[in-house]
């Protein structure tokens, strides 16, 4: 190691910039993050991913509700359902 480094072209801030996205400071219920912290736990991914696909998908939800039931869209809705009743039931039965 050297005993002094130039620092003097140096920035402050992230290293790597991404790209399309925008850092901001948001304030979300403690049972909103949780939920999404455990489901970001359970399936590998980050939190903040997750709330963004949640985000996403409520964007492109259409505005019309009298459309018509797709089975597609039935399925998806079906999944997700199981999916937080399974995690719910883990919850019940671990120590």
């Amino acid at each position: 190691m050297r005993k002094e480094y130039d620092f003097s072209k140096g920035k402050r801030g992230a290293v790597i910039a991404s790209p399309g996205k925008t850092r901001i400071t948001i304030m979300l219920d403690d049972d909103v993050i949780e939920y999404f912290r455990n489901q970001a736990e359970t399936q590998g991914t980050g939190y903040q991913t997750m709330i963004n696909t949640a985000l996403r998908a409520a964007i492109n939800t259409p505005t019309d509700r009298n459309k018509p039931i797709t089975a597609a869209s039935l399925r998806k809705v079906i999944r997700e359902e199981l999916s937080l009743l399974d995690i719910d039931s883990q919850k019940k039965t671990a120590p």
